[in-house]
């Protein structure tokens, strides 16, 4: 009977043990636990190295190439500048320009005020075909800068509606059966003599198309060229001009030269003066 009597208590004790364990843990103070905070990795630093062997230039140095990058774009103060045309390449042209284009720009960039000389370049001097030549032709001038000039046209013809006229034979030879499309591109660089960098293109395009006789149509096309041509010397000369003023507003300033004290005599020292004396008349 004694060893029975502890059996039955043993699952009275385990419950109010429990009841015990439950009620501190009712009681105990609710506490909001924060976990670390998520940090991000760091940016990737940007990339400053090209990767790519073929890329190489054979003529400049990755030394170099990062000299030049890094150094500022800007217009010199009371340069000289020389407007050459050129045909086909950046070299010199024998053929004689035959557009107004350049007078033009001349003209423009003269009344902006910021080049100390403005002038166009004849090309029959004679120098290299190339851009070592270019550099001599502006070094004879005195230029620091040469605004390169060229344009080009694509033109094409064909037969229109009106095509059906040639079925009467005469009546092919009147009517405006032919039409003469002509597309072009001016193009202005400048070009950096003592560096030897371009430093802007601009570009203006022009396209028109006209229906004319099978007469003449080389007459007529030269015609059209040389309108699209004045017509849009205005809008590139604008543009030219915008961009010079950008690269002069970008000049840096210049740093205040301290000014030199104009040198003054010092005054001669002047003796102590001892008590004065008082001289009895």
């Amino acid at each position: 009977m004694n060893r029975i009597a502890p059996l039955r208590l043993a699952p009275l004790a385990a419950l109010a043990l429990f009841a015990t364990a439950c009620g501190a843990a009712q009681r105990a103070p609710l506490e909001a636990s924060m976990k670390p905070m998520a940090l991000a990795d760091a940016p990737p630093a940007p990339l400053q190295k090209n990767h790519f062997q073929q890329d190489r230039m054979g003529t400049v140095s990755e030394q170099a190439m990062r000299e030049i990058l890094a150094s500022p774009v800007f217009l010199e103060e009371g340069a000289r500048l020389g407007i050459v045309p050129v045909a086909t390449r950046y070299e010199l042209d024998q053929d004689v320009p035959l557009t107004r284009v350049t007078g033009r720009l001349n003209d423009d960039l003269t009344s902006t005020g910021l080049f100390e000389v403005v002038s166009e370049v004849t090309t029959d001097w004679p120098g290299t075909r190339s851009i070592a030549g270019l550099r001599e032709l502006a070094t004879r001038y005195r230029s620091e800068y040469l605004l390169l000039y060229r344009h080009r046209f694509v033109d094409r013809s064909r037969v229109n509606g009106w095509g059906w006229a040639y079925m009467t034979i005469i009546g092919g030879l009147f009517v405006p059966s032919q039409t003469i499309e002509s597309a072009g591109v001016l193009e202005a660089t400048l070009f950096d003599v003592k560096t030897g960098t371009l430093l802007f293109t601009v570009f203006e395009r022009v396209h028109d198309e006209a229906d004319h006789t099978v007469w003449h149509n080389d007459v007529k096309l030269r015609r059209m060229q040389e309108k699209l041509l004045d017509d849009a010397t205005r809008s590139l000369a604008d543009q030219v001009v915008g961009q010079m003023r950008r690269l002069a507003a970008a000049r840096p300033e210049k740093k205040d030269e301290a000014v030199a004290a104009a040198p003054t005599r010092e005054a001669p020292a002047l003796a102590e003066a001892g008590p004065a004396q008082i001289v009895a008349p």
